[in-house]
């Protein structure tokens, strides 16, 4: 299997030099990534060489170690996602449920534009006023924005109370540590650059006002104990102590990053639970951040309400790589049943440009995370971290999770 996770290895680094977004980390060997870019195979050529490599890995017998197994089953279906991401690349075209199974092993519910509208009406029953819901929900989050000046105290303190609450329930590797950027002009709120050796670079995006929800949720998302944790106890666990290559890389358009987004989502209510993160944030995050520490419990009320419209965000962008909707008709219907403020929805809409239906791995793949985690734990706090932690150090795939 070794022979064959190099090659895998090989042919990821090789559609990187194709697709700017295809490599989202590295930290292998130097060398190949020099013999890749000297050689820089054609997609044709990594097309035919992914195929080959299906058919050797559809010929290896499962191993009776249940790790092993795992292993196996994870490269094939990286495998099967690269073949599908070069076809891409040379003009194959999938609809947005075809695409994400095929990159990311799952395919998200539908949901009718009644389902929105229900949950329109439970949050502007929180919200009663003049304007569209949309204005009264950007005009209440508006009361609750960080100051530029006062952001990297915050974020500072939030990861500091992230990182804390990850080492009490998990062993992290000796010397991690990230560091944090804050850019402009990007698709995305915030990044996770893993760069090896137990070490990120999280840069967050200040284009657009920064609400008080985001210092925990990117401390959380981005860092402890999501994707900085996610990418250290990997390569910790299959990397140094078990010498498996394959995870020396990560594939964004693939079956990895649902249970790396997912993850990290659910990360976010495994160290915090709601009561938890109240109390926590009306003691440290709001006072630092300028706000009135007794509207935290408010705040996070319609918080949880708003977050419960994350599938309209599927719905626009399946409706808009589908052909369904102009950018300008999925924007309105972000703005309309997600709730975003105009600009915000239009840099979503970006986002669907550039990553199309990779926008399913934020909520389902939470649901799925959450859902198998909550199974295992029983309702008992410390084995639900013990779960989480299996979870993020084992080869497992989002249809593994069922």
């Amino acid at each position: 299997m070794n022979e064959a996770a190099l090659e895998y290895v090989k042919l990821v680094l090789a559609l990187g030099e194709h697709d700017a977004d295809f490599v989202d980390a590295y930290y292998g060997p130097p060398h190949l990534r020099e013999q890749i870019r000297t050689e820089r195979p054609s997609l044709s050529v990594i097309a035919s060489r992914a195929g080959a490599l299906q058919t050797r890995l559809a010929g290896l017998e499962s191993p009776s170690d249940p790790l092993e197994s795992l292993r196996l089953d994870y490269l094939r279906r990286q495998t099967d996602a690269l073949v599908a991401r070069a076809a891409m690349l040379q003009g194959t075209k999938l609809s947005f449920d075809e695409e994400s199974k095929a990159l990311y092993d799952a395919v998200a519910p539908t949901h009718p534009e009644e389902y929105f509208q229900k949950l329109n009406a439970a949050i502007a029953d929180e919200l009663p006023g003049s304007g569209t819901l949309a204005e009264r929900v950007e005009a209440f989050r508006r009361e609750f924005v960080i100051p530029r000046e006062k952001l990297d105290a915050v974020f500072a303190a939030a990861i500091d109370v992230c990182r804390a609450k990850t080492a009490e329930h998990l062993s992290l590797p000796d010397g991690e540590t990230f560091t944090v950027e804050y850019v402009n002009d990007k698709a995305w709120s915030g990044y996770n650059w893993y760069q090896g050796k137990y070490t990120s670079l999280i840069q967050v995006n200040t284009d657009l006002p920064i609400f008080i929800d985001r210092a925990i949720d990117l401390a959380c998302h981005e860092g402890y104990p999501g994707h900085h944790v996610y990418n250290s106890l990997l390569e910790k666990s299959l990397v140094v102590d078990r010498g498996w290559l394959e995870f020396s890389v990560y594939a964004l358009f693939s079956a990895q990053s649902l249970i790396a987004e997912g993850s990290a989502n659910y990360g976010i209510d495994v160290a915090f639970p709601n009561e938890e993160r109240v109390a926590m944030e009306s003691e440290t995050l709001f006072p630092l951040a300028g706000l009135d520490p007794s509207r935290a419990g408010q705040y996070y009320r319609i918080h949880e309400l708003v977050g419960r419209t994350g599938y309209a965000g599927n719905e626009a962008a399946r409706n808009y790589l589908d052909g369904r909707f102009s950018a300008e008709q999925a924007a309105e219907w972000l703005t309309t049943y997600a709730l975003m403020e105009p600009a915000r929805a239009r840099q979503r809409v970006k986002f669907f440009d550039q990553y199309r239906s990779y926008v399913i791995n934020y909520n389902l793949g939470k649901d799925l995370v959450r859902d198998y985690v909550e199974r295992r734990c029983e309702g008992d706090a410390q084995k639900r971290w013990d779960v989480f932690a299996e979870l993020l150090s084992s080869p497992r795939l989002p249809s593994g999770l069922v």
